[in-house]
């Protein structure tokens, strides 16, 4: 027996052959379908498996990060329903911002490569990864989407006043925006929703 108890003692034993049978899975998981081999590969099903993380990280920014969707403080089930509207809405607007700006961004750019790669094989570092570069060439910093929204948020328009009177004519003054916040409302501008 592995365990023996007495009032005195307590002596115990290693299973070593279930010890060795769970080693030889550590690192290994399994995914399991429905969904015939025909209709899905097992690349593509572990692809699929692992694009949950995209889902998973949008829940996460709408819950807390981000949007902050809880706490609700409505209380009729309509008000409700619009408020997680918006924010399913503002996920939305988020993703196609993320798409646009990948080049600015630190994301993987060459989206073909990563539905050829084996998506089991250990992730390699690439010699264009962004996350070790920390700038683009031309000097600029590579950014998170939410640094980039903060760089794009110093871009102002005022409405000027020429006198104190409510009547006076007014004019709009716009701040120019840097190469950076250009290149992004340009990007943003090539969208194709």
């Amino acid at each position: 027996m592995p365990l023996t108890i007495t009032d005195t003692t307590l002596a115990f034993a290693r299973k070593g052959e279930a010890i060795a049978a769970e080693a030889a899975l550590d690192g290994l998981y399994i995914i399991r379908t429905s969904v015939s081999p025909e209709r899905l590969d097992s690349a593509s099903c572990v692809r699929h498996y692992k694009s949950l993380s995209q889902v998973e990280r949008a829940f996460r920014s709408m819950k807390t990060v981000d949007l902050k969707v809880r706490p609700i403080h409505h209380r009729l089930a309509d008000r409700v329903r619009a408020h997680i509207f918006l924010c399913m809405l503002a996920t939305y607007v988020e993703w196609h911002l993320r798409k646009a700006w990948r080049g600015l961004l630190f994301a993987d750019e060459d989206q073909a490569a990563k539905a050829t790669r084996d998506p089991v094989a250990p992730a390699e570092r690439s010699a264009a990864a962004k996350a070790a570069q920390r700038h683009h060439e031309d000097g600029t910093p590579i950014h998170s989407v939410p640094t980039l929204l903060a760089e794009l948020a110093t871009i102002v328009r005022n409405t000027c006043r020429t006198s104190a009177e409510e009547d006076a004519p007014t004019f709009t003054v716009t701040t120019q925006s840097n190469p950076l916040q250009r290149r992004a409302m340009d990007l943003i501008d090539q969208l194709v929703v």
